[in-house]
């Protein structure tokens, strides 16, 4: 149970500073010019922690824990590929339903999700690692 706690901790960590980043620096020139009409004025804090809680349960679930025994570079690509999955399905519902949406969104939109969740998967698996072999 603890190594399973470390890696979440680990994962979690590693995307909420990734993402602190991302959305401070580079998301007001990147999506307020094309998005500003739909914007909120500040985001919901709520829906953005239980939007992280779920996240990072689904990384380790679906990209930590199955690969364990495969290495921090398997571990890695399948965050990669479920990230640039997640990512498409948000991004690409939204071109296909607001006006607003634009394709150069999408496509850096679903690089990033792919770059941040193979990050979260590596650092999720180096703290299951350290927690494994620690207990």
């Amino acid at each position: 149970m603890l190594p399973f706690l470390a890696a979440y901790l680990g994962a979690g960590a590693a995307l909420a500073v990734l993402d602190a980043l991302w959305l401070t620096q580079v998301g007001p020139r990147l999506y307020r010019p094309t998005l500003d009409p739909v914007l909120a004025d500040k985001p919901n804090m709520t829906a953005a922690l239980a939007f992280y809680l779920v996240y990072v349960l689904g990384v380790v679930l679906l990209a930590v824990w199955p690969n364990r025994d495969a290495g921090l570079v398997k571990t890695a690509v399948t965050g990669a590929m479920l990230g640039a999955l997640a990512y498409a399905t948000y991004d690409l519902t939204n071109q296909a339903t607001l006006k607003v949406w634009s394709t150069r969104i999408t496509l850096i939109d679903i690089g990033w999700g792919a770059f941040l969740t193979a990050s979260g998967a590596a650092a999720g698996w180096l703290a299951w690692r350290w927690a494994y072999r620690m207990f």
